[in-house]
């Protein structure tokens, strides 16, 4: 039997992150609000774990990207296939990357979508161009690296 798995990813703004991506991969941003305010009217939640994105209740420390193809829980907004956790930590990014995202944009398509990234708050690192293939390192809005290609 194969395992279900999330992608979690340490960050500065949880928020931010999982916006960047789900524009970044075409994917969505998980609305957990009616899962909030469930909890909420039960008094399991207090307002020092919420937050207000874009005119709803989120966690505070916690925001996800889904496939959007993908099954979810509509109780509580949880995607249930392809999925990024970006969690709250104190501490910043340190060091390089030992797993990052490869985005794989198409033939011909790579230099345009290099500049859609960067539109969305992405920085080009550097080109690669070996015997094994081209592509392009980038960071994302808090430095993680990705490839594009």
């Amino acid at each position: 039997m194969a395992l279900g798995w999330k992608l979690v990813i340490d960050a500065a703004d949880p928020h931010r992150q999982a916006a960047f991506w789900a524009e970044a991969l075409g994917y969505d941003v998980e609305d957990n609000s009616a899962l909030i305010e469930r909890l909420r009217g039960l008094g399991a939640v207090g307002d020092e774990l919420v937050t207000t994105v874009d005119g709803r209740p989120a966690w505070r420390d916690l925001a996800a990207a889904r496939h959007p193809e993908d099954p979810f829980d509509p109780g509580s907004g949880t995607g249930l296939g392809r999925r990024l956790l970006f969690q709250r930590v104190p501490e910043a990014k340190t060091s390089k990357n030992r797993l990052h995202i490869d985005v794989h944009a198409g033939p011909g398509r790579r230099g345009a979508e290099t500049a859609r990234l960067e539109s969305l708050g992405a920085s080009v690192l550097r080109e690669v161009d070996e015997p094994g293939g081209r592509w392009t390192v980038m960071a994302d809005p808090e430095g993680n690296e990705f490839c594009v290609s």
